[in-house]
């Protein structure tokens, strides 16, 4: 490998935030303050290479640190981890939260995406903005959604310093977003996540149930609330039985595709290839979705116990728990339940002293919805760009670092504590036949009580609504996120099953339900719509790359046209959506016409 680094220096601050990930370095070529003979040849070039899934961290670490990646600093990590600077270079400038360009060490993401939008996210951008141009030391950026939407429209304050320090001001207005920016510590705490949770304290609540009940931070309070029964259950059932138990329950993914989980931990253990891996997948970045926070930040320990649980399942014996780097208090949380859990001897070598070995790593994602694609969020954490993989060879068989790996969402993880504590008979009777269990949705928009409910499947979608008040004037409802689909006010008797809203051409998605009342401009939400496809394809494929590009511009000629006039260019909308359905690689360009083709079909959008 030839590596080709340029003249630039770190700061010494730059190298202090590596440093301290890494470790000092050991030669003169990884950038040590001391002369070697010679420095032609890499040392210890096979062993840094291993630890190139340290690539995200060391960036963050730049970025948390400065606020931004200078070429100095991006060539020092790259010595250390014997990275190419050309490819470290292209890692960094693929994810939103990075910038390889000076910025001021403050950095404000205001959120324009659905629901901001539709609660005034445009006047408070451009209040901000005014409030806060240049020479005020902060950067404004208008962001995707911060998955805050129970609470929009929202901000995020991040200022880079050693610690990095964060503030959240949702929902937000222009003083309480400027403060939050200029003065992180001096902002209003968040509220706790059970006022997330409008059923919070039921007792008839399965997945929610210690949201709101329990203190978050307390393993002790955790386990008197029923933790870690589950876990005793699964080692006393063994493997086998655990992924039997699973199977019988009838749980399937909840993160959209519904895949039976009990077949994917199944295929997942009967690999001969060795480790096996389980992954996470916390980066919950569909437009509309916050359930998987909601959890993280109520109830972290529930993960830690579910994720041991397939861990053990399944035959791994590390786990990644990949976590969207929007939600600083669920990284928080997170971190603090993984410690206390392997302080207590419920994470590491002997869990619960049964001789099964088991930890968890955190990775922190930097802001690309596409790492939300199993195989794009492997590459994230090994260290590359987040781009999906063709298919197959397919995870069970070759996922992280090339083995046999499982991965699932947040909230299908944490189901499996019911179904080993109540079994799976029980749990397959809550919902219907072929949708079983209780479901989370996350509920924004033109609603008096915004936030995340749980309900058995198959209860009506008119039965959640009234559940949250929708307010008067119901023009449409979102169901899926942007990947999904509008329904008319008059369907709201669709079942919430995945074979329900399948009948009714529409998708159940990751549990997004988003209602608009007549006062939001519907062309401008679906223009924000193809926007925020455009910006999130990773370019990988032509169908994606070109065709969210050619959506969003139509959709621009036809805001200006009506009638008639725009039939050439919905004409062509149907084409390009047709194409990207049938030739992307991945899930986000198969999906990116979704919500456009149903405006235009159910709801008689520029008609």
């Amino acid at each position: 490998m030839d590596l080709h680094f340029g003249d630039s220096k770190p700061t010494d601050e730059e190298r202090a935030a590596v440093d301290a990930l890494l470790g000092p370095p050991q030669s003169s070529w990884e950038g040590a303050d001391r002369t070697d003979a010679d420095l032609r040849w890499a040392r210890g070039g096979r062993e840094a290479r291993d630890r190139r899934d340290l690539l995200l961290p060391g960036l963050h670490a730049l970025n948390d640190r400065v606020g931004w990646i200078s070429e100095g600093a991006l060539d020092y990590l790259c010595r250390r981890l014997t990275v190419p600077p050309a490819e470290a270079y292209g890692v960094a400038t693929f994810y939103a939260m990075f910038s390889v360009r000076p910025r001021p060490a403050t950095v404000l993401h205001v959120c324009t995406d659905l629901a901001c939008t539709a609660a005034g996210a445009a006047g408070l951008c451009a209040g901000v903005e005014a409030r806060l141009g240049a020479g005020s030391g902060v950067a404004v950026e208008r962001s995707p959604c911060l998955g805050l939407c129970e609470r929009a429209p929202a901000a995020l304050a991040i200022r880079a310093g050693d610690p990095v320090r964060t503030a959240v001001s949702a929902p937000s207005a222009v003083e309480a977003a400027v403060l939050a920016a200029t003065a992180p510590d001096s902002a209003p705490q968040e509220p706790p996540a059970a006022l997330a949770v409008p059923q919070a304290g039921d007792p008839s609540l399965t997945l929610l149930r210690r949201v709101g009940v329990v203190d978050p931070s307390s393993l002790d309070d955790y386990r008197a609330h029923g933790g870690y029964a589950a876990l005793r259950r699964a080692f006393a059932l063994g493997p086998a039985g655990v992924i039997r138990e699973v199977t019988d329950s009838g749980l399937v993914g909840r993160g959209g595709a519904a895949f039976p989980t009990g077949r994917k931990w199944q295929a997942t253990a009967s690999q001969p290839d060795r480790p096996h891996h389980l992954v996470c997948n916390a980066d919950e970045s569909e437009p509309g979705t916050f359930k998987d926070r909601v959890i993280m930040e109520g109830d972290p320990y529930a993960l830690v116990e579910a994720m041991t649980i397939a861990a053990y399942a399944i035959g791994a014996h590390t786990g990644y728990l990949y976590l969207r780097g929007e939600y600083p208090r669920a990284i928080h949380r997170m971190q603090y339940a993984v410690d206390q859990a392997r302080a207590r001897g419920l994470l590491g070598d002997d869990v619960l002293g049964q001789g099964f070995a088991f930890d968890i790593e955190i990775r922190r994602g930097a802001g690309a919805y596409i790492c939300g694609e199993e195989t794009a969020l492997f590459n994230s954490i090994e260290g590359f760009r987040g781009e999906p993989r063709s298919k197959p060879p397919f995870p069970v068989e070759k996922g992280l670092f090339g083995k046999p790996t499982a991965e699932n969402n947040v909230e299908t993880l944490v189901n499996v504590l019911p179904i080993l504590t109540m079994g799976a008979p029980a749990y397959a009777a809550i919902g219907t036949a072929r949708s079983t269990g209780p479901k989370l949705y996350c509920v924004s928009g033109s609603v008096e009580r915004p936030g995340v409910y749980e309900l058995p499947f198959g209860a009506t979608l008119g039965e959640l609504l009234e559940r949250a008040g929708v307010r008067p004037g119901l023009r449409a409802v979102l169901l899926g996120g942007a990947a999904g689909g509008f329904v008319r006010p008059d369907e709201l008797g669709i079942p919430l099953t995945f074979e329900g809203t399948r009948e009714a051409g529409t998708t159940l998605g990751s549990g997004v339900v988003m209602a608009f009342d007549d006062t939001v401009p519907l062309p401008r939400l679906l223009l924000r719509i193809a926007e925020f496809f455009r910006d999130e394809s990773c370019g990988q494929c032509v169908p994606c790359r070109v065709g969210t590009v050619r959506q969003e511009e139509a959709l621009r000629r036809i805001a200006d046209r009506a009638g008639a006039a725009a039939a050439d260019d919905i004409a062509l909308l149907r084409e390009v959506g047709r194409a990207m359905r049938d030739a992307s690689i991945c899930g986000l360009g198969q999906t990116a016409w979704n919500a456009v083709e149903s405006a235009i079909d159910r709801l008689g959008a520029y008609a």
